[in-house]
């Protein structure tokens, strides 16, 4: 059955490699990921069936190398999809089927909202990078918590934010809203305070603003089973910043940290000005130099006391290694996996178990 499986995705990388990244990368990036959710959507029993082609198991059980319990969940491998794919909670067991230890959906916000004007994604390729600004867009919580009743098994992360149209001052109320409506759908929560795509959102990292959210969701688990609540940061933060929000997080019990978001820096890039231009969040290659930066400094400040997902320009199965080696507990895929395919976390997969016979 191994031979079997080696050579399906040997086939599958090249059909990837031959034929289908060529074809969707002469597509606007936005147009393609419609187009493959809905097929996702459309085929899904053939993921199901397919499922044992990318998911590590011994005799029906998570493969004791990958499994990872942090924050009180049992993870059955650290790579997970992170937010912004499956924005709306549309295709979370097609992902999972892919190899996918957990699923981030969202952002989500109180209300259903259109994001920014398109065109909005822009790829790099020169640089292996991706700049979008979406703008949260998403079809608000009470649609999305339908599609989670039938969840499963599937490890879901609840990523909240709040709508464009709502002030600052406000924002607790929308992180709230959704994390009570989101509340028995999800296993954990990530606050989402450091996309750069919705206008002055970043200013809530500032600790006061932060704690200022983060209180009253605290509150309010404490009255319920108590489930774990993450903070999602900016890499443009300096490590002053960040070690503000390590104490803080400490205090108030957090229980981890997401690092990192997409940046706006553009140090570096070989892309034509035309798209190193184009305003919005860089993710992909670029950022994952400062996204390791933060893990390590994270981990070493928390003296490990605070659980990481590392997420930011993992491209290769050894970039993936490397967040892993700094100090993250779990990690999540995006650009990389938009660049590499489908076999992308069921080869990281592949090599951390290879990493620790």
């Amino acid at each position: 059955m191994i031979f079997y499986k080696e050579i399906f995705h040997r086939i599958e990388k090249i059909i990837w490699i031959i034929f289908l990244k060529p074809f969707f990368f002469s597509i606007d990036p936005e147009k393609v990921h419609h187009f493959v959710v809905g097929a996702m959507k459309l085929f899904s029993p053939i993921f199901n069936l397919r499922k044992s082609f990318y998911q590590f198991k011994i005799n029906g059980k998570n493969h004791p190398l990958l499994e990872r319990e942090v924050f009180g969940i049992k993870f059955p491998n650290p790579v997970g999809l992170a937010a912004g794919f499956d924005k709306n909670a549309e295709v979370f067991k097609q992902m999972s089927a892919l190899g996918f230890g957990f699923i981030e959906i969202g952002t989500v916000t109180p209300v259903p909202q259109e994001g920014n004007p398109k065109k909005r994604i822009f790829r790099l390729v020169a640089d292996k990078a991706l700049i979008n600004r979406l703008g949260f867009n998403n079809s608000g919580v009470n649609k999305i918590i339908k599609k989670l009743k039938n969840k499963g098994n599937v490890i879901i992360g609840g990523n909240i934010g709040k709508n464009k149209i709502t002030p600052n001052d406000r924002a607790k109320n929308d992180y709230l809203i959704c994390f009570k409506a989101l509340y028995d759908y999800v296993d954990y929560f990530a606050v989402n305070v450091s996309s750069p795509n919705t206008p002055n959102l970043r200013n809530l990292q500032n600790v006061n603003d932060l704690r200022n959210i983060l209180l009253p969701l605290v509150e309010q688990n404490k009255q319920l089973k108590s489930k774990p609540i993450l903070i999602k940061i900016s890499p443009d933060l300096s490590d002053d910043d960040i070690k503000k929000i390590v104490d803080m997080a400490l205090e108030l019990k957090i229980d981890g940290i997401i690092t990192s978001n997409t940046t706006i820096s553009r140090d570096n890039l070989k892309s034509k000005k035309k798209l190193t231009n184009e305003a919005g969040g860089l993710s992909g290659e670029p950022l994952k130099m400062r996204s390791t930066e933060i893990i390590r400094l994270i981990h070493e400040y928390s003296n490990k006391k605070l659980p990481i997902i590392g997420v930011g320009g993992i491209m290769s199965t050894q970039d993936a290694l490397e967040k892993l080696k700094a100090g993250a507990s779990l990690i999540q895929l995006y650009t990389g996996f938009i660049y590499n395919g489908p076999s992308f976390a069921r080869n990281i997969n592949k090599e951390i178990i290879k990493s620790l016979n």
